[in-house]
């Protein structure tokens, strides 16, 4: 039986890449019924066509991660991407401005997934972002920083997708399209033909693309990826969502330290003493404020 990675849906339709290439395949009948909700990432066994020559979805391997956001005005939540290895939080050092809380919250996404990140602190051709990649570097995150007007740090982000699965997302204007296309030639104009495909398509559902490197691995493009997430996480979970709060969070004085008044809490002694980020804190706050408001009730 054949076996596969899906890369696209097109209204009832996958693209999904096997080692003989790239092929097109629909869920018949059972299926539809017993099979979760396939989403780029999945590892599927395809079988070996009807009188037509139509491939078909027979079964999905096991997940080893997920990100999934909630369901719009209703309980639950939507697969996004499957199998994802990392995140890669892109943010430009200058023009625009960066916006460490947001990079904090992408960052929260991607560890309420359990989800390895990593940061890349593009455009330091006009800024070099010193503080930036410091503070983040100290929370415990890989930093790496890019141009691609002078191609610094180009081979050294092209290694860390090498193989791997990568979410990429960031804000608007951080560079993302054509630090893509620095590291893999035609990359941009693979994306955008399949985003031109969506647009035209009466039945096509919109979502998430997974676009094959050529050195190996994948790139997923991921529309509202900050979305993601957050619904899901309990507010006392979200300290263990910062990596350098985790080994401190473990020695407060009480077990639900919110880390945001209590007595003995070692965070709040952290930032006093400067080696936690007071702006990392403030994020955290930020975060935690907006949990707190959330409906109890999602699932």
């Amino acid at each position: 039986m054949v076996t596969g990675t899906i890369l696209e849906r097109d209204g009832s339709v996958y693209r999904i890449l096997t080692a003989d290439g790239e092929v097109r395949a629909v869920l018949r009948g059972k299926m539809k019924r017993d099979m979760p909700k396939l989403v780029v990432g999945d590892r599927v066994q395809l079988d070996a066509g009807d009188a037509a020559g139509t491939l078909g979805i027979a079964a999905v391997e096991e997940r080893k991660s997920l990100l999934a956001r909630r369901v719009p005005e209703g309980r639950g939540h939507r697969p996004v991407v499957a199998n994802p290895d990392q995140v890669i939080v892109v943010t430009a050092t200058r023009d625009p401005e960066p916006i460490p809380q947001l990079v904090d919250r992408l960052l929260v996404v991607a560890e309420a997934n359990q989800i390895p990140a990593r940061v890349v602190l593009n455009k330091v051709d006009l800024a070099a972002g010193v503080e930036l990649a410091e503070r983040l570097r100290r929370a415990g995150y890989p930093v790496h920083c890019t141009s691609v007007k002078t191609g610094a740090g180009l081979e050294e982000l092209r290694a860390a997708l090498q193989g791997q699965e990568s979410v990429v997302t960031g804000p608007s204007g951080a560079g993302k399209s054509s630090l893509l296309n620095a590291l893999e030639p035609g990359l941009r104009l693979r994306v955008g033909e399949i985003s031109e495909k969506v647009r035209r398509g009466t039945h096509t559902t919109t979502g998430a693309v997974m676009v094959p490197l050529g050195g190996g691995g994948f790139i997923v493009d991921t529309p509202g990826f900050s979305e993601v997430g957050l619904w899901g996480l309990d507010p006392v979970e979200l300290a263990h969502c910062f990596p350098e709060f985790r080994p401190l969070a473990e020695t407060c004085r009480f077990p639900d330290c919110s880390h945001v008044h209590e007595p003995g809490c070692q965070v709040l002694a952290a930032v006093k003493a400067g080696t936690v980020s007071p702006d990392r804190h403030a994020s955290y706050k930020a975060l935690l404020s907006e949990l707190a408001e959330m409906p109890a009730d999602w699932e």
